[in-house]
């Protein structure tokens, strides 16, 4: 069984596949938790690693953000955001999570939403629209459009760009596909049955 602290370090890992990560700043609500997760990074991936006094400090020197709560009341503030920034908000996957505060939307220059339909009922975009930060009918481009090439991503490095993550049961199939085939290509990996 994977600990909950695995399963963050695993976002992270992934992250250092597609980005130059050299530092990470971790915050939680137990500090204890947040430094044994700063350590193991430091440990496992080798990148410099230190746990934050408070989301806010965190957040000051990131240049990338991944919030990945149950938290039912927003962590992350507009007013701590700054020109170049990437949020990626995984823990709404509820009507009654809320990790963004919903003005964190309206500073966004590019919104994209995993599924727009979804994320209008349980994401970040459904707290935002209910607060008039952004109409109900905010159209942001689904992640599959992006990936696709049928909507554009970050067009200029000052854009504060924001990823609603609210997941997707087609979208975890086609990565769990993709990540099988490679290591089967790759020759890596334990096949086991359950």
């Amino acid at each position: 069984a994977r600990t909950e602290l695995e399963g963050e370090n695993y976002k992270v890992e992934a992250l250092t596949l597609v980005r130059p990560i050299e530092r990470v700043a971790v915050w939680a609500r137990d500090a204890g938790k947040a430094a044994a997760c700063a350590a193991d990074l430091r440990d496992r991936l080798g990148v410099g690693s230190e746990a934050s006094e408070s989301p806010e400090a965190a957040v000051a020197t990131a240049d990338i953000v991944v919030t990945t709560t149950p938290s039912p009341a927003p962590l992350l503030r507009a007013d701590w955001l700054r020109p170049g920034q990437h949020v990626t908000a995984m823990g709404s996957d509820a009507e009654h999570k809320n990790e963004l505060e919903p003005a964190v939307l309206g500073r966004a220059d590019l919104l994209v939403c995993d599924r727009r339909s979804q994320c209008a009922v349980l994401g970040e975009l459904h707290h935002a629209i209910e607060a008039g930060v952004l109409p109900a009918d905010a159209a942001p481009p689904e992640l599959g459009e992006l990936v696709a090439g049928q909507a554009d991503g970050r067009t200029g490095p000052e854009q504060i760009t924001i990823c609603d993550l609210t997941g997707t049961g087609a979208q975890d199939t086609a990565i769990a596909t993709l990540a099988r085939a490679r290591a089967q290509a790759a020759g890596a990996g334990t096949l086991f049955q359950s």
